[in-house]
């Protein structure tokens, strides 16, 4: 019994909406009910105040932090190479050894030379003493004929006084000419020790090392190869190719327009194309020299890459924040209706199209900063703009300005 009241309950109230809706109909005058019907609903987004940022979006190429070939300084063949391609080396570790088996001889020799050097050094100091010794004996001979003539005068003849006299600077000069003579061995010397020194280098050169830390990246001599020296840019040929990788240079080409805006330590947002990795980075040098050929200007991150998840050679997208606001008109660059005077199309309280000149600032990724021209609440229409024009009647659908894409065709269509 209780069900039936409940149903007899719900009808009266279905009939009533019912009849409610019949004379608000029938009151609606013919006119309304035909905008209503020819009236189209378009995209509306509500313009906002927010931050916006102009970015500019390059694509670069990773590079490793330095990279060369590596050569003999001696021409040799490979004795033992220890590396192959992908291997990470160390300063200083050997990579080849090189057999030269003529720097051997040219050690020996060199050596020989010094000790025959000392030797003749050796010699002529006896014979400089041999001689300070004659001297001695020379002089004190002299000194005592001297001082017996002045103390009996005719006693010595002046003839025999003459002779030691003789005798004693003869002595003296002989005593400086072998001094003279162990200066010049020992010169000599420190030629046959450069020469003995020089030959141990390109001794040295035979052992090839690593001068920083990175990867082999390309190997070109095996056991057995003979390597010409690097001295000769026509016919050197290099052992390996060492590249440092544990830092990578990002390099991108900034266009002219935009340079005076990079500086040392401008942030950038790096994307990795192949990943989709992102992470921040900043600009650590510029050539500060715009390309004649491209207009652009070279530009460098520094990106750590300890464990070489990177690898040079990658594509990357960086974005530079140029010019940024914090606080901003805001709407999506779908809203913008370009021409002599850019524009936007919006929806008033009475759901009539109108068109508004307006100043526009910063662009940035599908936003656009506007200066003057509205306010932030009004409606811009961000779809079908080719299909309305201004006091058309249209029906508002507010939309996410996330969602919003930009279709240029009806840009171009609208204006």
């Amino acid at each position: 019994m209780r069900g039936k009241r409940i149903l007899v309950y719900a009808l009266c109230v279905a009939a009533a909406v019912v009849v409610i809706a019949l004379i608000l109909h029938r009151s609606r005058s013919p006119k309304d009910i035909a905008e209503e019907h020819t009236a189209h609903a378009v995209s509306v987004v509500a313009a906002v105040r927010g931050p916006i940022a102009r970015q500019l979006v390059l694509a670069g190429i990773f590079q490793p932090f330095q990279e060369i070939d590596v050569h003999g300084k001696v021409s040799g063949y490979v004795q033992h190479i220890y590396v192959d391609i992908g291997d990470r080396v160390h300063q200083g570790q050997t990579l080849a050894i090189l057999e030269v088996p003529e720097l051997d001889a040219q050690v020996e020799g060199a050596q020989a030379g010094v000790a025959r050097s000392q030797d003749e050094i050796a010699r002529m100091q006896r014979e400089v003493s041999r001689d300070e010794a004659i001297y001695a004996a020379a002089h004190a001979n002299y000194e005592r004929l001297k001082q017996a003539s002045d103390q009996q005068p005719g006693l010595i003849a002046a003839q025999e006084l003459d002779d030691a006299l003789a005798k004693d600077r003869s002595a003296a000069a002989q005593v400086d000419a072998a001094k003279s003579a162990v200066s010049a061995a020992q010169g000599q010397l420190g030629v046959a020790k450069a020469d003995k020194m020089r030959v141990s280098s390109m001794v040295q050169y035979a052992t090839i090392s690593a001068p920083f830390t990175g990867v082999v990246t390309m190997r070109y001599a095996d056991t057995g190869s003979l390597v010409p020296a690097g001295t000769s840019e026509s016919n050197a040929q290099a052992v390996v190719r060492l590249a440092q990788s544990d830092v990578l240079r990002l390099r991108m080409p900034v266009p002219e327009e935009d340079v005076p805006f990079v500086h040392e330590g401008s942030q950038v947002m790096v994307r990795i194309q192949a990943t989709g990795a992102r992470f921040p980075g900043k600009v650590v040098r510029f050539t500060r020299d715009v390309s004649t050929a491209t207009r652009t200007m070279l530009t460098e991150v520094d990106v750590p890459n300890p464990s070489l998840t990177l690898a040079p050679g990658m594509y990357a997208e960086v974005a530079f924040n140029l010019e940024q606001k914090s606080d901003a008109v805001i709407v999506p660059t779908a809203a913008i209706v370009q021409g002599d005077q850019p524009s936007v199309l919006l929806v008033n309280a009475s759901n009539l199209v109108e068109r508004r000149a307006v100043s526009l600032g910063i662009s940035g990724a599908n936003r656009q900063e506007i200066l003057s021209g509205i306010a932030p609440g009004d409606q811009v229409i961000v779809g079908g703009l080719a299909s309305v024009r201004p006091g058309d009647r249209v029906q508002p659908r507010p939309v996410s300005a996330d969602m919003v894409e930009y279709h240029d065709t009806d840009a171009k269509e609208a204006k």
